[in-house]
């Protein structure tokens, strides 16, 4: 189905059922990982880095006219946007309203771009779709780097409006990683508005870290679907373009949808904040199944 390209459209959870259909053991994985995250966090009001966690990421453009190979300077403006965002270091988190600025949290955790970590490969593909085609060099992509040394990212034409897509801990290693469009990666060269400042990765790294969206996981769409966060109001369903706080839903009042959160569905100037809660998960799930990104395991500091 085509879609309305001023809306931004995520199909992890689209690709997440696929994988889980062709590899039942992806719907396992993905139940132990649940138990563990909630065992780290059992008990803990927050989770505590005493420094922040690195993660190397490799950036691999495919590209079919050249408009699609974008610069190096933009591949580093969307870097940027990464360590700005989850480190609350955004110039746009004084947005947060009021009364959830006590929840807005520095994820304490840092992206860098490995050595030699942009990729360049034309294809005949004209564009790609939800297939993972993108991350196979004999469907015309590139395969991947070491995916558990790396967190790999394709940026190609993506088809129908697509933004992006990411692949939840779990999942098969070939094709683990993070898709975006390159009309929405970074903050220059190829980025439009209003997908232009760098929120799509934010978001779709977000997924790679084990966030779901924030209206739920979208199996009954309804406000009985959860984020597994306990910090993020229940919301009915995504919310598009600029919303008007409050944006009520699911019996939220006063404050209602925290459609300003990364995991929402708003546009890029409209989303600004991870709360503690999502920061928590991120965090047990990088000393779980994503583990081996990182070169050190980071040491805990107790609950205040």
């Amino acid at each position: 189905m085509k879609q309305d390209k001023k809306r931004r459209h995520c199909a992890t959870m689209e690709v997440f059922h696929r994988q889980a259909d062709i590899f039942p053991e992806y719907m396992r994985a993905q139940a132990l990982i649940e138990s563990d995250i909630d065992k780290v966090l059992e008990g803990r009001k927050t989770l505590r880095f005493a420094a922040p966690a690195k993660i190397q990421v490799v950036v691999h453009i495919v590209y079919h006219t050249p408009t699609e190979n974008i610069s190096d300077e933009q591949v580093r403006s969307q870097i940027d946007v990464l360590n700005a965002d989850f480190r609350r270091q955004n110039t746009d988190k004084g947005k947060v309203p009021s009364v959830w600025e006590e929840l807005a949290a520095d994820c304490f955790i840092d992206f860098e771009l490995a050595p030699d970590g942009i990729t360049r490969t034309q294809t005949e593909v004209a564009s790609f779709g939800t297939d993972n085609a993108v991350k196979s060099t004999e469907m015309g992509g590139i395969d991947a780097w070491p995916t558990d040394k790396y967190l790999n990212i394709w940026v190609c034409n993506l088809q129908e409006g697509l933004l992006g897509y990411a692949q939840f801990p779990g999942g098969p290693s070939d094709t683990d990683g993070v898709v975006i469009n390159f009309r929405a990666f970074g903050t220059m060269g190829t980025a439009e508005a209003p997908f232009n400042l760098g929120r799509t990765t934010t978001h779709e790294v977000g997924h790679y870290l084990n966030l779901s969206h924030i209206f739920g996981d979208g199996r009954s769409n309804s406000c009985e679907d959860t984020d597994y966060v306990e910090d993020t109001p229940n919301q009915l369903g995504p919310n598009y373009e600029k919303p008007t706080f409050p944006k009520i839903s699911c019996n939220n009042a006063p404050h209602g949808d925290m459609f300003m959160n990364y995991m929402d569905y708003v546009d890029d100037d409209s989303m600004f904040m991870f709360t503690k809660g999502q920061a928590a998960r991120m965090k047990a799930t990088l000393l779980g199944p994503r583990a081996s990104l990182l070169a050190t395991k980071p040491a805990i500091e107790d609950d205040e």
